[in-house]
């Protein structure tokens, strides 16, 4: 594993235990570029990981707690008219952040779920029809509460598709939940000293992950398991050109992880279901799957 990349996944799991995995797939999805959304129970950590996972990038922070009665301006920021000046001044809202934890976003409505679609896909907001970048780099975590909780609304496929990844922490080992009860508890955990790069050098790295090669093989193993959704009736939801987009940055970004400089097929298959499974099953959830339409595209097609 890459040095630094080691350094970074240990410090969160000092914090975040026994999710070594999970920690990965994160911080790959940060490398690429991309948005995370992790679903699960409430009290598994999801907010401790997106709070540790800034933090160790040296980003700014903020978080948003969805509910019912959020409106959209809550998020991006609203216009508030000055009678000495006779104008209006924008006045940001938390969106403008390096990274944004929009927590339980499946209780929002719609309408207010829908305000970070154009943040996700192009870096910016639009107000009264002014346009206002965002920092780079902007990364949002969304947390999402399983369905069949009361209070939440099913993000429609067109959201769950600007989601790079989706994950699930799920419970503890025994062993790392014995040791989250044997520490010594704190009001609030301290993140000061977690930074271990600086918002520069992430932009630097992600700028490297985009030159990791993928070999012309790799690529239409991609393009295998991609056709093969489109192609048999046993996926409702087949993946779509972004989809392939997503596969190969998320390869590129956990070769990196690795300490490589080439994209190979185990790379491809350790991202797959993260990347996949929300965009092939939507209907589903994470916390309670009762198939894995990924898993069945990695068996049916043969890697590189």
């Amino acid at each position: 594993m890459d040095k630094l990349s080691s350094i970074i996944i240990n410090k969160i799991s000092d914090v975040v235990l026994g999710k070594e995995q999970q920690i990965k797939l994160a911080l790959s999805c940060l490398l690429a570029k991309g948005h995370l959304l992790i679903e699960d129970l409430p009290g598994m950590g999801k907010t401790t990981l997106s709070h540790a996972l800034s933090a160790a990038m040296g980003l700014s922070f903020s978080r948003v707690q969805f509910t019912s009665d959020l409106l959209p301006a809550d998020i991006i920021g609203v216009s508030i008219f000055k009678s000495d000046s006779h104008e209006f001044n924008f006045h940001p809202g938390p969106i403008f952040n390096q990274v944004v934890l929009a927590d339980e976003i499946n209780r929002a409505s719609p309408k207010t779920q829908s305000a970070l679609l154009e943040a996700m896909a192009e870096n910016q907001v639009s107000v009264d029809g002014k346009t206002y970048p965002l920092d780079d780099p902007f990364f949002v975590i969304a947390t999402q509460n399983p369905l069949y909780q009361s209070g939440t609304y099913p993000l429609p496929e067109s959201q769950l598709d600007r989601f790079l990844m989706r994950i699930s922490l799920g419970y503890p080992p025994k062993t790392a939940e014995l040791e989250m009860l044997q520490q010594v508890q704190t009001e609030k955990q301290d993140y000061a000293q977690f930074a271990c790069i600086t918002a520069t050098e992430l932009t630097e790295i992600q700028q490297a992950v985009n030159h990791i090669h993928a070999s012309d093989s790799l690529l239409n193993y991609i393009l295998e398991l991609v056709s093969l959704s489109r192609q048999s009736s046993e996926f409702p939801y087949p993946l779509s050109p972004r989809a392939s987009q997503a596969i190969l940055q998320a390869a590129k970004a956990w070769a990196f992880i690795e300490g490589r400089d080439f994209v190979t097929a185990d790379d491809v298959q350790a991202i797959f279901p993260a990347v996949t499974e929300h965009r092939l099953s939507p209907a589903l959830n994470a916390a309670s799957p009762d198939t894995s339409y990924s898993q069945k595209l990695l068996d049916a097609v043969d890697p590189v």
